[in-house]
């Protein structure tokens, strides 16, 4: 009986000085995607509830884009001092040297895991089971092709799963907080809506697919209303998994020792109501980066507080660190800072000034309490308007001149410029090996996305995101993935493939450096394109669209220690085609 009321008490002191963590981030949603923000075309009622019973954030800045925002979130540094230059391609990749508030936790004793989209990095060690998390569920890459019954990755393998996308993810964080429920945990819950493919359960979709748009867009004539409906039903049914998340949380007795965050990654993606603020997703201008942020603590943080000084994604590491009690793994200097004081104090009249920089390929805007100067040096009072109307640099010379030698210091600062951030880049590969051959993590996958293809191969979409390789018709053609082998061995080769069964029989040489394989292709797969999902096509959007792929083993290849590039190309096309190719996977025996 000892043991246990000891056990019993320390469980209860934990509890009591280091709550849980849960974070919900949607993906593409704009500060005008909640109903408390004054969208009355859609109720979200669960994620409102955060900021009632809790605090929210009257000006809260992310990135225009997601891997940047995130990375930013993770480490409470400017993504440009990450190594992050886009969202694709290997661009999104965080350097290795950089740590994770996840890290952190882990080391204070807390349970990890991540359940939806990570996009910052998909082969080890850039992948989130190397950046402080102990379990992964979804993907990695910065957009999945498929909403319903999606191949999903769990802590390397692939796995199939029943079901439409957020529902199954948000099963899985269930059941690891229902696992953990007597151990502190870090519960990540990166949802993948409302970022497209524009795909929704039909009873979702139902409620919306005739709904007038009674909020238009700032620039009404730019909304395309079923992708606005999507948006509204997809968020409606996030806002229903928010629900069941903060119910088990409740069921379990958790509620009042767990600290529960909600924000989004950037701006829409979508012209649609955003509070008449100007720009979107990509954009640097109020509407692509501003945010909301809820931050719910029952009995810790106070119902209703309103935050009023700006803040942003790189602020949030720091104040977790703070609120939990965790001492922060690392020692580079942060960008953010802690917010704890105006959580659980509301100390605004004593919080210092401060400049919030957004940039995205080469544009960069600076905010103040009150203003922003844009990427072009426009100087916008936001307080008197907020839709940034009204450039007001000549009426106001000095701040706009002190703005933009901020933005100047802030550029060589973070050394902005090169030919990674430029606009226009998003195809180009990263020059970052991928690793192939860790021991604690043997299997590597190389997906088409963080490949080139040569010749009059290409991908399957504009978009590399969840593309794949297509037009594999002529010997010359070959797709390459820049690698470095990390252990000396035999590695298995797989491919993940479609081929028309009248196209059988190609021979296939993969090459690493001077050692080079054979094999050949014995089996047709071609199942047709899944086209019945979208309630808006995605054709429009320059996605792929997909289909489910069939594994081929090619063989074994003996490896030593180095960089090399990988070439798989075809020798002999008895056929019209080679095949359409998802991705290898190298697995160290």
């Amino acid at each position: 009986m000892r043991p246990l009321l000891a056990w019993f008490a320390v469980t209860c002191a934990w509890a009591a000085d280091r709550p849980n963590v849960v974070i919900l981030l949607a993906d593409d949603a704009g500060w005008g995607d909640t109903s408390f923000s004054g969208n009355r075309q859609l109720a979200t009622p669960n994620i409102d509830s955060l900021a009632r019973t809790g605090a929210h954030f009257d000006r809260f800045f992310v990135q225009p884009v997601c891997s940047p925002t995130r990375a930013e979130f993770l480490t409470g540094r400017y993504h440009p001092r990450l190594g992050v230059r886009g969202v694709s391609t290997g661009q999104e990749r965080m350097n290795l040297d950089e740590k994770t508030f996840a890290d952190s936790f882990k080391a204070a004793g807390y349970v990890t895991g991540i359940f939806g989209k990570w996009h910052n990095g998909s082969q080890w060690p850039y992948h989130p089971l190397a950046r402080g998390f102990d379990t992964f569920w979804g993907y990695t890459s910065g957009h999945w092709g498929e909403y319903f019954d999606a191949p999903l990755e769990h802590n390397g393998v692939m796995q199939p799963s029943q079901g439409y996308i957020v529902d199954v993810l948000t099963d899985k964080a269930l059941q690891f907080i229902e696992r953990n429920q007597r151990k502190p945990f870090l519960c990540y819950v990166p949802f993948t809506t409302p970022h497209s493919p524009f795909s929704v359960p039909p009873t979702d979709w139902a409620r919306f697919k005739d709904l007038p748009i009674t909020q238009p867009a700032t620039v009404a004539k730019d909304e395309e209303p079923d992708a606005t409906r999507c948006v509204l039903a997809m968020l409606e049914n996030q806002d229903r998994n928010v629900g069941r998340i903060l119910a088990k949380l409740k069921a379990l007795n958790l509620e009042n020792d767990t600290l529960v965050i909600y924000f989004s990654d950037n701006g829409p993606n979508t012209s649609r109501w955003n509070g008449g603020m100007k720009g979107k997703k990509g954009m640097t201008d109020e509407g692509g980066v501003r945010s909301p942020l809820f931050v719910r603590w029952p009995g810790r943080i106070a119902a209703g507080t309103l935050v009023k000084p700006i803040a942003g994604a790189i602020d949030l590491s720091p104040t977790l660190h703070a609120l939990a009690g965790v001492k922060r793994v690392g020692e580079k200097p942060l960008d953010g800072r802690d917010l704890s004081p105006l959580l659980l104090k509301g100390v605004d009249a004593d919080w210092a000034p401060r400049r919030l920089f957004n940039s995205w390929a080469n544009s960069v805007s600076v905010r103040t309490q009150t203003h922003r100067l844009d990427n072009v040096g426009n100087l916008f009072d936001l307080v008197t308007d907020p839709g940034q109307t009204t450039p007001i640099q000549a009426q106001q010379p000095e701040l706009a001149r002190q703005l933009s030698e901020a933005v100047a210091a802030w550029r060589q600062e973070m050394s902005l410029g090169g030919p990674n951030q430029r606009k226009g880049d998003g195809s180009q590969v990263d020059p970052r090996p991928l690793a192939i051959g860790y021991r604690e993590f043997p299997s590597t996958m190389l997906p088409a996305r963080d490949g080139t293809p040569l010749g009059e191969m290409r991908r399957s979409a504009k978009a590399p995101n969840s593309s794949y390789f297509v037009h594999w018709t002529k010997p010359t053609d070959a797709a390459v993935w820049n690698i470095e082998v990390m252990t000396a061995g035999t590695y298995t080769v797989t491919l993940d493939y479609t081929c028309p069964i009248a196209d059988v029989g190609s021979t296939l040489e993969l090459g690493i450096g001077q050692t080079k394989i054979t094999g050949k292709v014995t089996a047709g797969w071609d199942p047709p394109l899944l086209t019945e999902q979208d309630v808006v096509p995605r054709r429009l959007h320059g996605e792929s669209l997909m289909k489910p792929f069939h594994t081929m083993t090619l063989g074994e290849i003996k490896l030593e220690p180095g960089l090399a590039a990988l070439k798989l190309r075809a020798l002999a096309i008895p056929g019209q085609s080679v095949m359409d190719l998802r991705r290898v996977t190298i697995t160290l025996k």
